[in-house]
């Protein structure tokens, strides 16, 4: 896919306030740890992830996107009546029906013949939203639209911490399943697309490539019986090792092609944000595409992995903190189960982002000259960087 009339014009994202450690968890997790006699510290090992963040119990995904809209068309400085589609892409929504979308659209005062539905492709949801908002650009169908998802990866860690605990036949082999649930965090991304006239930026979004290898579909799925919105008392089983593996591959497969559509080499993309599932997938994913960890921004150490919020809310955060720089082609290199993968290149020249949320001083400390202090419940920038 080439377009030519879309601009990413802006981010507005929010964070959840509480912070829950890696140790914590595993002190949660002590009636299995003891049983299984497995050594404290495991979990940050394996992952990189050291905390993760969660929205209060009862928070709706809805209430959070809302937010996260209201800040991308802050950001933008854009007319909401100008936003002809609006797409819900998250795993988490409010309820099986209505659409999630539908609560967004009212609260944001869209316009009633705004094309709104919710999305679903596991953690590419508000990927796949972008790029159909996209090509309803591209075709002059509309001239700007939003995309926003809201991950609360609460109620999967809470009832994975109590099932392990709880199921005294459960073996070190058969909660390897397990682990991937328990590096799952909260948080929720908008992005709004316009385009080339109306935009302010001229962030032109320059390709995209998709790819669905389903023959991996089993690798990482929902338990049956379990809810499926994200609100009730969800399970997941994940064949972590197979999925990194397959997923690896699919992903280089997409690069390629990639490659070929943009016309970019790689010595050409001078930033990358990928998926955010942990360390290791991160350094592997790279290698095999031969793209340079040094030039990929990540948020999965402190945010862990939020689902389809955590690739955006990386760029929104990485943008707003000046990790891009006016005039460099931007790679975004998403992966997600399915196994089904799409990357987008956008020819970057100015960030427009509003986020809510407070960021920890080593993202801050390389712009801001910040040490310790952490910074700043609202933040709403425009620059060229």
């Amino acid at each position: 896919m080439n377009f030519h009339n879309v601009c990413l014009e802006s981010f507005g994202y929010a964070l959840p306030a509480e912070t829950v450690t890696s140790d914590q968890l595993e002190a949660r997790l002590a009636p299995l740890y003891e049983r299984l006699r497995l050594p404290a510290g495991r979990l940050e090992l394996m992952t990189g992830i050291r905390e993760r963040r969660f929205w209060s119990p009862e928070t709706m995904p809805s209430e959070i996107s809302i937010q996260s809209g209201r800040n991308a068309i802050e950001a933008a400085g854009i007319d909401v009546g100008e936003i002809g589609a609006l797409v819900h892409g998250s795993v988490c929504r409010d309820h099986l029906e209505p659409a999630t979308a539908c609560r967004v659209h009212h609260e944001l005062g869209l316009r009633q013949d705004c094309v709104i539905y919710d999305v679903s492709n596991a953690c590419l949801g508000v990927l796949s939203g972008a790029l159909q908002i996209a090509s309803m650009i591209e075709l002059g169908q509309i001239r700007a639209g939003l995309v926003v998802g809201t991950e609360n990866g609460r109620q999967l860690v809470d009832n994975t911490v109590r099932t392990l605990n709880e199921d005294k036949s459960l073996t070190r082999n058969q909660i390897k399943l397990a682990v991937a649930s328990l590096t799952i965090g909260s948080a929720s991304c908008a992005m709004l697309l316009c385009d080339r006239e109306l935009s302010q930026t001229q962030n032109l979004l320059h390709a995209a490539a998709v790819r669905a290898h389903t023959q991996h579909n089993q690798l990482c799925h929902s338990i049956a019986g379990s809810d499926e919105t994200g609100v009730g008392s969800p399970l997941m089983q994940t064949d972590s090792e197979r999925l990194m593996v397959e997923g690896i591959e699919v992903g280089g497969a997409t690069f390629d092609d990639f490659l070929r559509k943009s016309g970019w080499s790689g010595e050409e993309i001078q930033r990358t944000f990928s998926h955010q599932v942990g360390l290791t997938h991160r350094k592997l994913v790279l290698e095999r595409l031969g793209l340079s960890v040094d030039n990929d921004f990540a948020t999965v150490q402190w945010l862990g992995n939020t689902g389809s919020a955590a690739l955006p809310v990386t760029m929104a955060i990485g943008a707003q903190t000046g990790r891009i720089k006016q005039g460099e082609n931007v790679a975004m290199l998403g992966i997600g189960s399915g196994i089904n993968c799409v990357m987008m290149g956008v020819d970057w020249q100015e960030a427009r982002v509003c986020g809510t949320g407070e960021l920890p001083a080593e993202v801050l400390h390389p712009v801001q000259g910040q040490d310790n202090e952490d910074s700043d419940a609202t933040t709403c920038s425009s620059s060229a960087q």
